[in-house]
């Protein structure tokens, strides 16, 4: 079989030139991106919007805003997102803490060391380890691997990594696998057309045009392909193997 880091970074190069770039994470801040990072937590990105377009109907897509807003009413606009109390209780506590120990500023959070940032994120209410780096890989430009529910199924399937892989293990698989040389491992066409374009793409926001080391947007690459890869065609119960770009790959994990 393969080695895993070559199998990695063969899907990587298949996805990319399959579907183009993602221009995932799609938001106009990265105080968008933190709040759609919480709000995402056990529902789907459609839901997500549903509450963000609330938000931005009050506009209070931003720190005083989240700050400002009486609790009753913030559980009130992310309802559709689910567990809506848990949500507006646990970003209240976000900007509590960026106002304690960075003065409001997500430039002050954001220069912290990764691997100490993270271990704060940790501990915060409702903050586990997809959550804590899809805050630092899109709103924080850190270079971490988001691993979610899509990347195990597609490792396992693959026979890449076994069920109940622990996190870490699958986010260092990746961080090494897609760290030398990232532009050289994949060309990243600059044009893709409507109908090549696929999986978790969206139009260019603000903060997918974030700048990004090239190993962060790499990552950024990465993740968002594999979203559309479990949104599209590997399916929790219902896998849709023909036509997915990784289809062929799968005789040679076997």
């Amino acid at each position: 079989m393969p080695d895993a880091h070559d199998q990695i970074r063969s899907f990587y190069r298949e996805l990319r030139q399959s579907w183009g770039p993602q221009h995932w994470w799609p938001a106009q801040t990265r105080f968008e991106v933190i709040l759609g990072a919480y709000l995402t937590q056990n529902t789907s990105w459609t839901n997500v919007e549903r509450a963000l377009a609330n938000l931005r109907a009050k506009r209070v897509i931003s720190v005083a805003g989240i700050r400002e807003v009486p609790l009753r009413t913030l559980e009130r606009l992310i309802r559709p997102s689910g567990y809506f109390r848990q949500k507006a209780r646990r970003l209240k506590l976000f900007v509590k803490f960026l106002d304690e120990h960075h003065a409001g500023s997500l430039d002050q959070l954001f220069c912290r060391p990764t691997a100490q940032l993270r271990e704060r994120l940790l501990q915060l209410e409702g903050v586990g380890p997809e959550t804590a780096d899809s805050i630092l890989l899109y709103a924080g430009g850190h270079e971490v691997f988001v691993v979610d529910a899509y990347t195990r199924r597609i490792l396992e399937r693959h026979a890449i990594l076994p069920a109940g892989a622990e996190y870490e293990q699958i986010r260092q698989l990746f961080e090494v696998a897609l760290r030398p040389a990232p532009d050289a491992v994949v060309p990243h066409p600059s044009e893709i057309s409507p109908a090549q374009r696929n999986g978790a793409a969206h139009s260019p926001s603000r903060a997918s045009r974030l700048r990004r080391s090239p190993l962060a947007q790499t990552y950024n690459e990465m993740h968002a392909l594999i979203v559309g890869v479990g949104k599209d065609f590997c399916k929790k119960s219902q896998p849709q193997c023909d036509g997915c770009p990784l289809q062929r790959f799968l005789s040679v994990s076997k």
